[in-house]
């Protein structure tokens, strides 16, 4: 697929959030608009999936450890055609199929129910392990937060995945450098956050992660070494796509209004 489709892609996915976030007034939008690319390159382009079949025992596996960003899962999943986009109009709503947070097949393709952050690398590492034991050739892919990394169990299961040699196992850290209430760099140091999944034997690359060359060329080359697992780390802007929420810490919290989408709007034409 080439470039422009895939930001095409991109674009729609951003005015869904919009719509989803606006209409449900639920928070959270920046944390899923700083992963979009990453999500539509891998649905798109890297992961052995069919939404025709989306049990199908040798599909890839992605589990979203950042589960407060589900809206982008949903809406990468409605595009890629796994439901009706038409669910999406449901997100957060009363008895809806699509919550705040994954469910663990709520709607197909959900593989994890996740929103515990450090639960998800631990959910992918168990994947990854039972599918080396089985002889199976399908790869899990888990995205993570930054700020998740401060987590222990984060780097139990880093341990446990370089000690059984899980190069089936590729984690993404979406790196937009704000948690909750404030800079990660500024809670703890994570400015040597590569040479931290280094020492714990894992092989890291770190790249621009909205970029699709640099995310389709590099994720196209798995595993980064034979023998160790992989972890992407992908520098990303939190709110990317809509200037008004970029790198605004704020956005973590607050939800679009609808009088102003389309003003929003305008900037995904």
């Amino acid at each position: 697929m080439k470039t422009q489709e895939l930001e095409d892609i991109s674009a729609e996915v951003r005015r869904q959030l919009l719509l989803m976030h606006a209409t449900s007034n639920e928070s959270h939008i920046a944390s899923s608009l700083s992963i979009v690319e990453i999500l539509v390159t891998l649905y798109f382009e890297i992961m052995n999936v069919d939404p025709t079949n989306p049990q199908n025992p040798e599909r890839d596996r992605f589990i979203l450890s950042k589960g407060h960003a589900a809206s982008a899962l949903y809406a990468v999943l409605a595009e890629r055609g796994y439901f009706d986009k038409s669910v999406l109009n449901s997100f957060a709503q009363d008895g809806a199929k699509i919550s705040v947070h994954p469910e663990r097949n709520s709607v197909p393709g959900v593989e994890a129910s996740t929103g515990s952050l450090g639960h998800g690398l631990a959910i992918a590492t168990g994947i990854a392990f039972s599918a080396k034991k089985d002889e199976k050739k399908f790869k899990t892919f888990v995205l993570m937060s930054d700020g998740e990394c401060e987590e222990g169990s984060v780097w139990e299961a880093a341990i446990f995945a370089s000690r059984f040699k899980l190069d089936n196992l590729v984690a993404i850290v979406d790196k937009n450098k704000w948690q909750a209430y404030d800079r990660t760099d500024t809670i703890q140091n994570l400015r040597l956050l590569q040479s931290k999944w280094e020492s714990f034997g894992w092989n890291c690359k770190e790249i621009n992660g909205h970029d699709f060359d640099e995310l389709c060329s590099t994720l196209s080359d798995l595993p980064f070494e034979f023998g160790k697992p992989s972890v992407l780390i992908a520098d990303t802007i939190k709110g990317k796509g809509i200037p008004e929420m970029e790198d605004k810490m704020e956005w973590h919290y607050k939800s679009p209004k609808m009088p102003d989408i389309e003003k929003y709007m305008e900037f995904l034409r």
